[in-house]
């Protein structure tokens, strides 16, 4: 699985700092990425500990649960369990736009190379793709859509602010 990251435009093949936590797992040193049910059911002792912490958010799952210990949080992951399960974008955005969140957002899950745009503009930084090989298309695909019709904290003009001279 690599770990890609938006950098300068394009992207980047980064190393996964974190280690994927199941439920019942012990947790191992070093940085962590749990469910939200563990979280909130763990959360003092997870915050408490002397390492960076994620949670991941299943579709499901809203990231309201998370808004007071956001600051806390190094990096939220949204789960897309199939490539037509959107509740990752609009979890994306309520991150950065309605609470501000300034952490890394990371798309895990039936991530697919063609969806990066739409990805980006929602919030997200980081990428799970199962094939490396998307890596020189991030920059192309990202760029592809230039003309956009919905406003979001990317601060974008849309088509229409664009037509009005905003």
């Amino acid at each position: 699985m690599a770990l890609l990251e938006r950098k300068d435009g394009g992207a980047a093949v980064i190393e996964d700092r974190f280690t994927r936590v199941d439920d019942d797992a012990a947790l191992p040193d070093g940085p962590v990425i749990v469910s939200l049910s563990r979280f909130l059911e763990e959360r003092d002792t997870l915050l408490a500990r002397d390492a960076e912490l994620g949670v991941w958010l299943d579709s499901d799952e809203s990231p309201t649960p998370l808004e007071a210990d956001l600051g806390s949080l190094a990096v939220v992951a949204c789960n897309f369990p199939a490539f037509n399960d959107g509740r990752g974008f609009s979890y994306a955005r309520i991150l950065r736009e309605r609470f501000g969140y300034e952490g890394e957002v990371r798309a895990i899950g039936e991530v697919m190379l063609e969806q990066a745009p739409f990805m980006v503009r929602s919030g997200f930084d980081t990428f799970e793709l199962q094939d490396v090989s998307g890596v020189a298309e991030f920059k192309a695909v990202v760029e592809e859509v230039r003309t956009v019709y919905q406003p979001t904290g990317d601060g974008r003009a849309t088509a229409l602010q664009r037509r009005l001279g905003r």
